[in-house]
């Protein structure tokens, strides 16, 4: 089976459950025809404004939907996650996300599933969280960089272009050494690995793209990835 991680910079049914491209063409990468489909909202503390967008967008696609909850009576993780075709990790928090996580062994029960071929993906939170490094906001005083879960061995920050402060902060980490190089991911982009490798860009909403970052000599390199463009 192939392994798939698919990253999104932001936007999806959060924003708009009735913008249901990116979310569609997660569905296809499975095969089925009606996929199970499991949401993790931890990073926004299970916001119910949230599990009901979510709802309001896959039950109009042929899939079946579920979440899942850790601050209400947390359901038994492994046989839901060992049935979910698809997970997709909410915005937020990334840093309180991961702690939540990792006391209740979920980091390792999505290991198992991504590889089993599992499609994993998420936005935001939900998409930095697969890498080994992230770029986040979870504290409020500025942006930093922290260790996820590292099934894909680069850093990631979403929100790239949407987000004022976020393409100088970036650059500076990279000059001062605070960030390796990695993927950057504009909102309404979404960057798709398969078996650890990079295998497309996507873009869902006009003027959305990724770049890869990097920085030589003191010298940020921008380099944008070809677009493959959701009709």
């Amino acid at each position: 089976m192939d392994k798939h991680i698919i990253a999104i910079g932001g936007g999806g049914f959060g924003r708009n459950p009735n913008h249901r491209k990116i979310e569609q063409y997660i569905l296809d990468q499975t095969g089925k025809e009606k996929p199970n489909v499991v949401f993790i909202p931890t990073a926004s503390a299970e916001d119910k404004g949230y599990i009901v967008n979510f709802y309001s967008c896959f039950s109009k696609l042929n899939c079946e939907p579920s979440h899942i909850t850790f601050f209400q009576r947390t359901p038994r993780l492994d046989g839901i996650i060992n049935k979910a075709d698809v997970i997709y990790v909410g915005g937020g928090n990334t840093k309180s996300m991961l702690a939540v996580w990792r006391e209740w062994k979920l980091d390792k029960l999505l290991l198992k599933a991504y590889n089993k071929g599992t499609i994993l993906c998420g936005v935001s939170a939900g998409a930095i969280c697969w890498f080994e490094q992230g770029i986040t906001d979870s504290w409020a005083s500025n942006l930093n960089t922290m260790d996820c879960l590292g099934f894909i061995p680069e850093m990631a920050c979403p929100h790239y272009q949407e987000e004022k402060d976020r393409r100088p902060d970036v650059h500076t980490m990279l000059k001062n050494g605070k960030s390796g190089p990695g993927w950057a991911i504009d909102g309404g982009a979404a960057v798709h690995f398969k078996n650890g490798d990079y295998f497309k860009s996507i873009q869902f909403y006009s003027d959305s793209f990724v770049h890869y970052v990097s920085c030589k000599n003191g010298e940020v390199t921008e380099n944008k990835k070809e677009m493959t463009i959701l009709s």
